[in-house]
Parts: C-alpha cells; structure tokens; sequence
C-alpha cells in the first residue's frame, strides 16, 4: 500500500470519527490500527455506520486477520477470524471539532491528546494508591491486584506510545546530494516516551533542514514538550523566519504557553547545491564533522542557551563547506555520557566517528551508539543521525 492510500484511509478514518462525534483518543487508536493494517496488505475497504450513541466502522482487509493478530491491534475490535474487522465507538450528540487537514499536523494532535490522557489516567493512578494506601489490612489483597493491573497497563501503554512516537519520528526526506541515518534507543526498554525527538525536511528552497530536541525530564510530559518544540521550530522555519532566530524566536514564543518547557536544540541547514552547512546550538551536545583526515567538534564550549533557559538562542552560528564524502554526525547527550564524564565521552566520540567514517552510512548510527554505550553507568535517551554529502 503506498503512502498517499495511507493518508487518504487515516483521513477517511478520521472524518467519519469527527461526523459522530467520537473522543479523539478513540479515534487516534482506530486510526493507529487502521495504519497497521493497511501496512500489511492492499487499501482496507471502509464503511461506516450509525445509530444512537453508537459509531460502527468496517475494514475489509482482503485477507483474513486471526484473533490474535486482531488482540495486538491498539483498539480491539469485535471477535472473529475473517477478512471482516469491525468496531463499535461512542459517538457524541453532536460532531466533533474537525480534524487537521494535514496528516502530520492530525497524527500529532491524536499523539497530544493521548498523552493528555495517559496524564490523566496516571494521576488517576497515583490518587487512587494513595487512598488504598490509607485503609486496613483487609484490602492488601485488593492492593497487590490493583500492582499487578497498572503493570499490565503501562505495558500496553508502551506498547502503544511507542508505535505513536515510531509515527511521529519522520522518515529520512528525499533530499538530494544528503545520505541520512537515524539510531533511536529510549533509556528504559519499557519506558512508553522520552523527551529525545528529531525533525527533518526540505525546504521550498531545496535546503535541507534538520532539528533535534532533547526535552528536559522523563515520560509522556517531555514527550510534549519535545513535540511542541519541533513543532514551533518547523513553523517558524517555514514561514521563513532567519535561521540564526529559530531558537530565540521559538522560546519567546513557548514561554507563555509551556513556562515550564526546558529543552536544548541543534539546528542544521544544509544546501544541496553547494555543501554549504550551516548550525545553531542552544545548550545541546556539539556535532561532529569528519572530512577526509581531520574530525573535529564544531562550537565552542558555550555556543548558545536552548530553550527554557535564560537568554535563550544560538549566540553564533557555524559555517562549514561540505566536500564529497564529508560527514557530520549530531546526537543526543545519552550518547556521551553513558560512563558520567562528558568530556571523555566527547573525545571518544571523535576517535570512534574517526574509525567508521567510511563504513556505508545507514549503518553509522548504529555503529557509533553499539561502540559509545559499551559500558552505561548513566542511562538515557539517545539519539544519533549521521548525514553524508554527496556532491552532485
């Protein structure tokens, strides 16, 4: 199934949603599974239908799905084994707001609302311990079970978050004379999100952009907060704001409606045309950039603040002209300061981008994160994109 047969079955999904009135969490888990399913074979057929307080929708897969293949879906729908899945939402009294006209912008807003309810629901959680805790003895029992159920729930929930963050995490852009690669490992296996998110695309100019967040904290509220973060960066880029003011801009911008964001930011600009390479830091680890010969950390030690922080933007910016084979490698802090010394992670990192600096570049990534995490002492989040001029 291609790419545009995706969007147009999650845009269906969502119109029908939006006509009846479906909670938006809801309709993020239909759309999640309706994507799943349509990754494994032709377009689903889709019908829909409704009565009172009730929403019925209808995939024709082309092929049977077993029950179990039908539990693992984020939103189980009605028993069988057929071609035929089926599943029965609560629709509103009246239409829901209407959904983001852009794929993204809309799997964005379903990934928000999510998290605002994943929010809810552990607050829940946490008050609802704190009150069993209060009582006797006679409800240890009760207790234990309760343990044993939220397990089983955060394990759905990273089961899901993580297929939702996978979604949000874009795809290398086809970008001419670029190679991408991206390693992404969270610090915790059974973690659901992480503050560590990245952004990359073409601009109408044919330049290459590239964000990359780390978000101070853990867990579903850093995820927010690196997600609005690359949002800002994305919208202000495309509206044509200067380079050198994205990060300034989009704290100024941030700080009324998330006081409590703290995140640092690399930007890179990078054209096609001549290699010319361009990048602004805000309080985030230094790239690396290996030419024939030479590896060396660009920025000085303090090269700007990130966002949250005073005197937020990237205080200078740094050019470098990119030759045929020139690689730059940018990261998130985890990939450091795995041993808790930065400096030495830093000087590792130099040796080791040195050594596989001509291996093919889809496998750096994973290379350079293999080799600098050998020994972890501190875990984190980690983040690496390699990306490699090819002249034209």
């Amino acid at each position: 199934m291609t790419d545009a047969s995706t969007r147009r079955l999650r845009r269906r999904v969502r119109e029908v949603c939006a006509a009846a009135g479906v909670p938006v969490e809801q309709r993020a888990r239909l759309v999640l599974a309706a994507t799943l399913l349509a990754e494994r074979g032709p377009e689903p057929a889709l019908s829909a239908a409704t009565a009172v307080g009730r929403l019925s929708v209808t995939l024709e897969t082309f092929r049977p799905v077993g029950q179990g293949e039908r539990n693992a879906l984020p939103l189980l729908p009605a028993a069988g084994d057929g071609t035929s899945l089926t599943w029965h939402l609560d629709a509103g009294a009246e239409p829901a707001p209407a959904t983001a006209a852009d794929d993204e912008a809309a799997t964005r807003d379903e990934m928000l609302a999510l998290v605002a309810r994943a929010d809810t629901i552990a607050k829940d959680q946490r008050e609802l311990k704190h009150e069993l805790a209060e009582t006797n003895s006679g409800v240890l029992a009760m207790y234990v079970e309760l343990e044993e159920r939220d397990e089983q729930l955060q394990k759905a929930h990273a089961v899901i978050f993580r297929e939702l963050e996978d979604a949000l995490r874009p795809p290398p852009p086809k970008a001419d004379a670029f190679e991408l690669a991206v390693h992404y490992a969270p610090s915790q296996q059974d973690s659901p999100t992480g503050g560590d998110l990245y952004d990359w695309f073409v601009l109408p100019d044919g330049n290459l952009h590239i964000t990359l967040v780390d978000a101070v904290g853990h867990g579903v509220t850093s995820t927010r907060h690196a997600l609005t973060v690359t949002h800002a960066i994305r919208t202000l880029a495309l509206e044509g704001h200067p380079f050198r003011d994205l990060i300034a801009q989009a704290a100024r911008t941030l700080a009324t409606i998330e006081p409590d964001l703290m995140a640092t930011v690399l930007l890179a600009r990078l054209d096609p045309a001549t290699g010319d390479a361009t990048f602004a830091n805000g309080s985030h680890p230094r790239p690396v950039l290996a030419t024939r010969g030479e590896t060396e950390l660009l920025f000085a030690a303090k090269a700007g603040r990130g966002i949250g922080f005073p005197d937020p933007g990237s205080h200078s910016l740094i050019h470098r002209t990119l030759t045929d084979g020139d690689l730059i490698v940018i990261y998130t802090d985890g990939l450091v300061e795995s041993r808790k010394d930065f400096l030495e992670g830093e000087a590792r990192l130099l040796a080791a981008t040195r050594r596989h600096a001509g291996r093919p570049t889809a496998e750096i990534p994973d290379l350079l994160a293999t080799e600098m995490l050998d020994v972890v002492l501190h875990t984190d989040d980690t983040v690496v994109i390699a990306v490699r001029y090819v002249a034209p």
